[in-house]
């Protein structure tokens, strides 16, 4: 991706349980003060970490009532939902920490994933099958780990977020990975500064 514009919306999703010391939010850190200093950006945050509910038989309910059926209840219960949709319409880049915890992505980070992921609103049903509602976005995955290879076999964190957000319609995935760091933590980080040099280079110098 080359960036030609000069003001860009980018949404910040983290879900390390560690505020400190942690490498995926530490890459997105760099990443984003990286890019601010070249471009005009707003940034919207979500620190997933911070607790997000889990969908439940209510919010199913909610969910699935037409619009202009839904109880005031309802419309309470799908708030956040809402909101956080809101956020992802108005980006046009996504900056996601993505830390692998036995093989796959927290659960906060699942749940962030199960209320933004709503039929009519981000994706749709067709007689060709589901289609996703955000297109024109570029999402970025800064995964870390300290036994799973990013790509392999036994990681079911970036495949997994891969194939939800083409889902929902972001097919332009990055991935900029800190992975095996518990077995070579020095070449791992080079790894990815080499990954988020390369990331950055698609985003032009401020003049």
């Amino acid at each position: 991706m080359t960036n030609t514009q000069d003001h860009i919306t980018v949404l910040r999703v983290d879900a390390s349980a560690r505020k400190n010391g942690s490498i995926s939010r530490d890459f997105t850190n760099r990443f984003i003060d990286t890019i601010a200093d070249r471009v005009d950006v707003a940034i919207l945050n979500h620190d997933t970490a911070e607790g997000l509910p889990f969908v439940d038989e209510d919010w199913i309910g909610a969910n699935f009532t037409p619009t202009d059926k839904r109880t005031e209840e309802q419309k309470e219960k799908l708030a956040l939902s809402d909101s956080l949709i809101a956020d992802l319409q108005a980006a046009d880049v996504l900056a996601i920490g993505v830390p692998v915890y036995n093989f796959g992505v927290p659960a906060s980070l699942k749940a962030w994933i199960d209320l933004v992921a709503r039929a009519g609103v981000t994706f749709k049903y067709t007689e060709n099958g589901p289609q996703g509602l955000l297109t024109g976005k570029k999402a970025y995955l800064f995964a870390a780990s300290g036994g799973t290879q990013v790509g392999s076999a036994i990681d079911f964190a970036v495949p997994y977020l891969k194939h939800a957000l083409a889902f929902i319609g972001i097919t332009d995935v990055t991935v900029i990975a800190a992975d095996k760091t518990a077995v070579d933590i020095d070449a791992s980080l080079q790894a990815a500064e080499d990954q988020l040099d390369s990331a950055l280079s698609g985003f032009k110098q401020a003049a």
